[in-house]
């Protein structure tokens, strides 16, 4: 089993050591380690062209990006990991944007439910079949890492690190959040930290090779979430709230003043990284295409002459009384 540790702070500084003692951890508990740190990467935006989608079409085995930086060093380093442990720094209450932007390349042009369906019709029509390892199960593990005393302030640290597994349909089983790192100084100085950080490799490398229904470990705050185990919630009005990290509905109650959430199993068994989850996107995008499509058929010949102001958008400014 090989399980990998990315760090998106800066070198050998908070991010790097934090990850790298889950993975001595994980090293003793019998795996492979690797270790890259991406804060000198060049991994550049998502510019929707689509690329990546037509090579699934286009019948490829293997599906990349066109962009020729590094995003694709950490794209093959995710993609022969059995685990993957993640630390990144949180500069405006989330996560730094370069971690963003790898994800919004590497999750949906990898969407389980996407290759699922390609490889289905690929099987069908005898045709070579998708790169194995894009149905391979993992488990992770995130690690956040903030300066701030106040909680607040890094409150979308480990929301949106959990953004990383759900196209892959990656199973979390820990986290960490290292805030409060500009009174600690470092994190070597907090030795119960350190520990989390120990159990948090320990815990990644104890799942791999089990099915997802059979690890129930959980290595970190349990938070409110059954899924996500973070504590963030949307509400509505009524007593009924959603996570909006997993997409599951449960009903809030209050008991001697204290906050309670029945989670029904069956929205447990729909969270965004599950296969229920990731279907239900997938069929609302197909959903979407059919309602869309023939919209821009209908309309072929008057769009473009409505668009003209919008393209032409610094004449129109300028010729405007």
């Amino acid at each position: 089993m090989k399980i990998l540790g990315i760090s998106f702070g800066r070198m050998n500084q908070r991010s790097d050591v934090m990850v790298k003692e889950a993975l001595f951890a994980a090293k003793a508990a019998g795996a492979d380690v690797q270790f890259i740190n991406a804060v000198r990467m060049d991994i550049g935006h998502c510019r929707a062209c689509d690329y990546c989608s037509r090579l699934r079409e286009k019948g490829e085995v293997e599906i990349h990006c066109c962009f020729k930086d590094d995003y694709h060093i950490l794209e093959e380093a995710c993609l022969e990991a059995d685990g993957i442990i993640i630390a990144a720094p949180v500069y405006a209450v989330g996560i730094v944007g370069q971690f963003k932007n790898f994800v919004d390349r590497f999750g949906p042009s990898h969407d389980r439910a996407a290759l699922i369906e390609e490889n289905r019709k690929r099987k069908e029509e005898g045709k070579p079949e998708l790169d194995a390892r894009y149905f391979k199960d993992r488990y992770t593990g995130y690690i956040s890492v903030g300066g701030a005393e106040t909680h607040n302030w890094v409150s979308l640290g480990l929301p949106m690190l959990d953004l990383f597994g759900f196209s892959f349909c990656m199973k979390c089983v820990g986290h960490v959040d290292a805030y409060d790192q500009g009174r600690t100084g470092h994190p070597l100085f907090d030795s119960a930290l350190m520990e989390k950080c120990a159990e948090l490799g320990k815990t990644v490398a104890e799942s791999i090779g089990k099915p997802y229904e059979e690890v129930n470990e959980w290595s970190g705050d349990e938070g409110i979430c059954p899924a996500c185990h973070n504590s963030l919630l949307s509400m509505n009005g009524t007593t009924k709230v959603e996570c909006p990290i997993c997409g599951i509905w449960g009903d809030m109650s209050i008991d001697d003043g204290k906050v309670k959430i029945n989670w029904p199993e069956e929205e447990i068994a729909r969270a965004r990284n599950t296969k229920i989850g990731i279907y239900e996107h997938y069929n609302e995008i197909q959903n979407m295409i059919k309602v869309c499509v023939p919209k821009l058929v209908a309309n072929k010949e008057t769009l473009p002459k409505m668009m003209e102001k919008y393209i032409n958008f610094e004449d129109t400014i300028a010729n405007m009384q």
